[in-house]
């Protein structure tokens, strides 16, 4: 069995409950608060900066040629879907905002894995994002029911075929890494990989609660 497919399985509970949140089912109605919408954008864009990033910097780690050109594709493709998130929803953002707890762990724990695992450890735990967002998108294209939607340009985003371009492409080279690894090796990309899946479920459930810092 691929590695993918075993770590996906691992996931699949917390997957389940992810198509049960709240947030997801109003955005696929277009029925989601505006606000709620709003800082969810708010925290993506801190979190796609973030992201970038780590990509770019897991490139920079890999020693494959056409690996490497593909996380360098894959970190300017984040710069341009946080510029087009800003100029079709965010015109007029406070400059206040700052990330939240959930965001704030999440791209901490990817930081942590590029700076101080493995490459195979950074590359497992920045597939969640990749693979959760390709299978919402799909699921939300294939059960919307609501015309006129305001977020159908999100829901397409991660819905099309370009973006599941992206995440073949992304899965297969974390198969090949997991292939090549050690069976202890595969274990701790496994946990990456799941903590990462876990905080997709906390990052849009934050998004719902407008989650804040104490003080």
């Amino acid at each position: 069995m691929k590695w993918s497919k075993e770590a996906g399985e691992t996931c699949s509970p917390v997957y389940n409950q992810i198509l049960k949140l709240p947030f997801l089912n109003e955005l696929m109605e277009g029925t989601l608060p505006k606000e709620k919408f709003f800082f969810y954008l708010q925290q993506d864009a801190f979190y796609l900066a973030e992201y970038g990033k780590i990509l770019a910097g897991i490139a920079a780690k890999l020693d494959c040629k056409e690996w490497r050109e593909d996380f360098l594709s894959f970190s300017s493709d984040t710069v341009t879907v946080e510029q087009a998130l800003h100029e079709s929803y965010l015109k007029g953002a406070s400059g206040d905002a700052t990330p939240s707890p959930t965001c704030t762990l999440y791209t901490g724990h990817m930081h942590q894995q590029l700076a101080s695992g493995s490459v195979e450890n950074a590359l497992a735990a920045v597939l969640p994002c990749f693979w959760v967002y390709k299978e919402v998108g799909d699921y939300i294209l294939a059960h919307q029911t609501k015309e006129a939607n305001p977020y159908q340009e999100w829901i397409n985003t991660y819905g099309g075929e370009e973006f599941a371009l992206a995440v073949k492409k992304a899965v297969a080279i974390c198969d090949e890494a997991a292939q090549n690894a050690t069976p202890a090796k595969r274990k701790e990309m496994t946990r990456a990989f799941e903590l990462s899946f876990k905080m997709e479920w906390m990052f849009w459930h934050s998004a719902w609660q407008q989650e804040q810092w104490l003080v």
